[in-house]
């Protein structure tokens, strides 16, 4: 599969072959793979911080487009820089907005909403089941993709893990409007990663064979997505009364960093080391969720949601074959016959 994406900035695949090996790496390490890994990493955990404490201020609308809007704009000046131009058939602008809709402007309008109702840190928890959705609808949708043993083992303690994080064991009698807020806010996080299990197996079938790069296919993504958001806000949100300088520098990096320059940092990651590599990074941006938002900004959590957490981003390594469960090895001699 391509790489999965997440709260911040869904990938478009590109090619998931490692660098040839004739291939000049770079010899400072700082330029290396594995610290741009760890930047991505960072700023995709740190994303939800930013979601929270933008959402705090604006509107779920306003908060999806001043994201989107902050983070086409270093695609298309890197894409202009380096003298590429936008796709130019209809078609593909037909698909890349179908794309842009499902993988952008849906969920980051539904991450604004889970921002106002649950904790950054329990955001982050249950987008780690983006990987899990992307499995589903990637066999519903690809014919190249069949479920095997590991998969459908993978999908169940994954699942299991996202009811743990729920709680499910809970009476429903004894739900107060506070859990029904956070029970709200989670199934905003649930239908944003629905969302991208829908778009990623969709751009792939109708996107990927494309001859256009991965960075040009990606502005026209962020630019389709913008445009849905630029008409929406004015019709059905109110100016904001009070604009911190918090929230408008927690947009702005959120999408100049986790939504623009993320992409970037993604494209480098799978060219040097594969795409198998660059999907673990879903792995590492639940725990960093986690520690800033409890840190940063003293949010608490149930016992319950960080160990969902653990068995989801077990599920979703073994969907992604990143572990692997062996069939047992038949004996060397066989069943002994009878004489």
């Amino acid at each position: 599969m391509s790489t999965v994406p997440t709260a911040s900035a869904p990938a478009v695949p590109v090619s998931g072959d490692p660098v040839p090996t004739g291939t000049a790496q770079p010899r400072n390490p700082l330029l290396g793979w594995r610290a741009k890994f760890a930047l991505l990493a960072l700023i995709w955990g740190m994303s939800f911080v930013l979601i929270k404490t933008g959402a705090e201020v604006l509107a779920p609308l306003q908060l999806a487009l001043g994201r989107m809007a902050t983070g086409a704009l270093p695609l298309l000046a890197v894409l202009f820089l380096s003298r590429g131009r936008l796709p130019s058939s209809p078609r593909l602008w037909g698909h890349m907005f179908v794309v842009a809709l499902l993988l952008n402007t849906v969920p980051f309008t539904l991450f604004g909403y889970a921002g106002q109702l649950i904790p950054s840190a329990l955001m982050g928890i249950v987008n780690a089941s983006t990987p899990l959705f992307g499995v589903v609808f990637a066999m519903l949708i690809l014919s190249d993709e069949r479920p095997d043993r590991t998969r459908v083992l993978g999908l169940g303690i994954g699942f299991l893990g996202v009811l743990t994080v729920f709680g499910v064991w809970n009476s429903l009698s004894t739900v107060n409007v506070t859990d029904g807020d956070a029970l709200l806010g989670m199934l905003m996080v649930v239908g944003a990663t629905a969302c991208y299990g829908i778009g990623t197996p969709y751009l792939r079938r109708f996107v990927a064979g494309s001859a256009h790069t991965a960075l040009e296919l990606s502005a026209l993504q962020m630019l389709l997505g913008t445009l849905p958001l630029l008409a929406l806000v004015p019709l059905l949100t109110e100016a904001p009364t009070e604009l911190t300088w918090k929230a408008a520098l927690a947009v702005t990096a959120l999408g100049v960093f986790g939504t623009g320059f993320a992409y970037i940092l993604n494209y480098a990651i799978v060219r040097a080391a594969g795409a198998t590599v660059a999907t673990t990074v879903t792995y590492v941006a639940p725990v960093i969720a986690v520690t800033a938002g409890v840190v940063l900004l003293g949010e608490t959590l149930s016992w319950n949601q960080p160990l969902g957490a653990l068995v989801i981003i077990l599920g979703a390594a073994l969907c992604q074959g990143v572990l692997r469960v062996r069939r047992p090895t038949p004996s060397r001699g066989g069943r002994r016959r009878g004489r």
